[in-house]
């Protein structure tokens, strides 16, 4: 580790440097699934205003005096049905955290790299991480927002509280933000691998494949925002490398609020296609490096269990990439890209 010159003064604290950070964030996640976690977390989510664009003086009313009364209780009992109790955690802070180890390891052969994460709510913060890897050495720190989509309800307010945090410091590291990566081949491969295999290990084929991502309201599509058109564009790659035509569908999930949302949605989609007779469906998550409660709960336990009330008799959820070896090696990739010049 480099630091200061001894020509200092005496009285001068001990500076490292010459490092640079990798820093992955993704959403976020409660430290329990008590009200009082599920309280604060969703306090925390649910005040960002990239999230909820909505009027403060309309919103907060709403916010306080119904849904972090009513929703905390509701949120934590989902969070209970696929909390990993091995490790009394969420499932994504443990493959966050995972995704943090497996990139240290594979960028071993870059010394002056130094990786850590962090989650835009709740706990480990982006505050904390961008200290910490400052205090590690870091002049400069590549900001790894982990949604392979651009929207500004993920992206940007991940980028938001880093600046924010750099708004404070007298010393700021240099920062560089990842861009999306919707298209990039390396991560469209990876998604039809996870496709192609998990689909090998069932006994029977399904009929239709849908890739959820999860929605935005039309409102914030209509104001610029890219997401949907990114969306699309990661669906067509993959339907064209797995050649599956108008067998691979897209569907939008995940909404809240009285406002019209992106469609189609996935929950009417799976009813509709069980009323249509369609018997076999697999549906996948490309909008999410690792399953979650949108994930595990949403789609592999409440959409199936839609489909199949509705006349489906074969359901499947073909899982994130997570932190598999193809998962890792997209991470890896798009880092790598992104600290050229700097490493």
């Amino acid at each position: 580790m480099l630091t200061a010159p001894s020509a200092l003064p005496s009285d001068h604290p001990p500076v490292k440097f010459g490092k640079v950070g990798v820093l992955l964030v993704n959403l976020g996640t409660p430290d329990g699934t008590d009200f009082k976690s599920m309280r604060r977390y969703l306090e925390e989510f649910l005040t960002d205003r990239r999230v909820i664009e909505w009027s403060r003086l309309f919103w907060y009313p709403i916010l306080y005096g119904i849904v972090l009364n009513r929703r905390p209780g509701k949120v934590g009992k989902a969070y209970e049905s696929i909390w990993n109790k091995d490790r009394n955690e969420s499932y994504l802070r443990t493959y966050t955290r995972s995704q943090g180890e497996k990139m240290a390891t594979a960028l071993a052969d870059l010394p002056n790299v130094t990786v850590d994460w962090a989650m835009r709510y709740g706990q480990p913060s982006i505050a904390s991480k961008i200290d910490a890897l400052q205090q590690a050495g870091c002049e400069k720190i590549l900001l790894f927002p982990l949604y392979p989509q651009y929207a500004a309800s993920t992206t940007a307010t991940v980028n938001d509280k880093a600046f924010e945090k750099l708004q404070q410091m007298r010393w700021q590291p240099a920062l560089r933000t990842v861009p999306a990566y919707h298209d990039d081949p390396v991560y469209i491969e990876a998604l039809a691998n996870s496709v192609t295999s998990h689909l090998a290990s069932l006994d029977w084929e399904p009929e239709k494949v849908i890739t959820s991502f999860h929605g935005i309201p039309q409102s914030y599509f209509k104001k610029g925002d890219p997401y949907h058109c990114h969306c699309m564009k990661t669906a067509r790659l993959l339907r064209e490398k797995l050649g599956m035509g108008d067998r691979l569908m897209i569907t939008f999930q995940s909404r809240f609020g009285p406002e019209e949302w992106l469609q189609p949605y996935t929950d009417k989609t799976v009813e509709k296609l069980a009323q249509e007779g369609v018997k076999r469906i697999a549906v996948m998550n490309p909008g999410f490096v690792s399953d979650c409660l949108e994930t595990l709960e949403e789609i592999a336990g409440e959409a199936g269990h839609i489909f199949l009330e509705h006349g489906g008799e074969k359901f499947t959820h073909i899982p994130c990439l997570n932190d598999s070896e193809d998962g890792m090696r997209v991470l890896e990739h798009v880092v790598r890209r992104e600290l050229q010049g700097w490493v």
